[in-house]
């Protein structure tokens, strides 16, 4: 067989038939999938700088403290606790509200230390389990980083996935016996902890409103520490994340949407980890929509020749369907309403997302929750139109705003439809 040129391999990248084999071809070294960096070899880095210190069945560290749930085989699933080969102050390894501003590098950096110890149990029956689920629980709602030593069966050995719902971590090993310092059990998730008589979503409700972070709300979601005596479960953190968005959006937007409508059209923009924002606000009652743009050679566009456009939207009455985009859906419009009700007002809101090339891998769904958060922090841009507004999104997006439109059930909704107003 005669030895592959570079002709050929740059031949065989464009045909678009084959996929899976990019990778052992290119090796990271020729950029044949079109990406300026390789995000396999990004997190091969970083495991190449943490595997010398995780080389052994024994580990000891200070936890942020973070644990994981699995998803797959539910209801029997892995459940563990993730732990850093480091003592000290390690809470940024596991609190998206702090990677504001952050590389990716620096990102999967700190995440592929954390190596995740695994024990089965039944998410329905966790109690079975015995001392470990206690110890995990304890874990999820301790408010600082807590010392654990934790004996493996096997030394701790990763695979790389690609997600973005849920934040990477490092490699994994079945977990034999684990010991932990005890530590203060943040106020709110304490007490929802102690009242089995308080229903799962009005615990998630109640932390968030006394000033609980997201990311902390969800870990106590996942290890059943919330809800109602016998009813409680564990939660795959992957569902949590989501269900977490979700109850406390809806708990905003049910009061959110009966406020008074701004005044004005309004522009956000945001730019991050190469993911370019627009957020448009309108003077009219509720509706929301997410609309994102994958160019090619990003994640979840890896070999396309064209620009992939995903949308879901609501109107006032909300959708009965889970949204198709994920939980980032259910992210940006827990952020959108974080803003209404702070000014107390309601608005039709429409994102636009443009993921570009420099958005090598995916790094979680706080991607989406934290920025929206950010860009609704800036000075908007305001019209008295919505020609001009969308004029605004038009200078700042590559995408054109006719685009856009075509790819939007709001905006063309509000283009068709006749209102009201339009009478006087």
């Amino acid at each position: 067989m005669r030895q592959q040129t570079l002709a050929d391999v740059s031949a065989i990248s464009k045909n678009t038939e084959i996929k899976s084999g990019l990778c052992s071809i290119c090796k990271g070294s020729r950029r044949l999938c079109g990406k300026d960096r390789c995000p396999l070899m990004i997190k091969f880095y970083s495991h190449q700088k943490t595997m010398p210190m995780i080389d052994t069945k024994d580990l000891a560290g200070s936890s942020p403290p973070s644990v994981f749930v699995g998803r797959y085989g539910y209801p029997k699933v892995d459940v563990g606790p993730l732990i850093p080969p480091e003592f000290g102050d390690t809470s940024i390894m596991d609190k998206p509200e702090m990677w504001m501003g952050k590389s990716i590098d620096d990102i999967v950096d700190f995440r592929f230390k954390l190596v995740r110890g695994k024990v089965r149990i039944n998410a329905y029956d966790f109690e079975s389990a015995g001392r470990v689920v206690d110890d995990i629980q304890e874990i999820a709602l301790t408010e600082r980083p807590l010392d654990i030593e934790a004996e493996f069966s096997t030394k701790p050995r990763g695979r790389l996935i690609l997600d973005d719902e849920v934040q990477p971590f490092g490699p994994s090993a079945r977990l034999t016996s684990m010991k932990k310092e005890s530590g203060r059990f943040e106020k709110n998730l304490e007490k929802s902890f102690y009242d089995t008589d308080m229903k799962a979503t009005d615990a998630v409700i109640e932390s968030y409103r006394n000033g609980t972070l997201i990311s902390e709300i969800e870990k106590a979601f996942s290890v059943g520490t919330m809800g109602v005596g016998k009813r409680r479960r564990f939660v795959p953190t992957r569902w949590s994340i989501t269900a977490v968005d979700d109850i406390i959006g809806k708990d905003l937007l049910s009061n959110t949407k009966f406020f008074g409508t701004i005044d004005e059209y309004r522009i956000y923009q945001w730019e991050q980890l190469d993911n370019r924002w627009c957020i448009l606000m309108m003077p009219c009652t509720w509706r929301y929509e997410l609309i994102e743009a994958w160019y090619p050679n990003t994640t979840w566009n890896p070999t396309g020749r064209g620009i992939d456009i995903i949308s879901d939207h609501e109107f006032f009455d909300g959708r009965k369907e889970y949204a198709q985009i994920g939980g980032c859906y259910y992210a940006a419009r827990m952020a959108v309403n974080e803003r209404l009700t702070e000014e107390r007002r309601t608005a039709g809101v429409v994102i636009f997302r443009e993921a570009h090339p420099g958005y090598v891998m995916p790094v979680g769904v706080w991607n989406v929750r934290e920025n929206v958060r950010e860009a609704l922090k800036t000075k908007p841009y305001t019209y008295d139109t919505l020609s001009k507004a969308m004029d605004h999104v038009d200078s700042v997006m590559e995408i054109p705003k006719e685009t856009w439109v075509q790819n939007s059930g709001v905006l063309k909704d509000w283009y068709t439809q006749r209102r009201i107003e339009d009478y006087y």
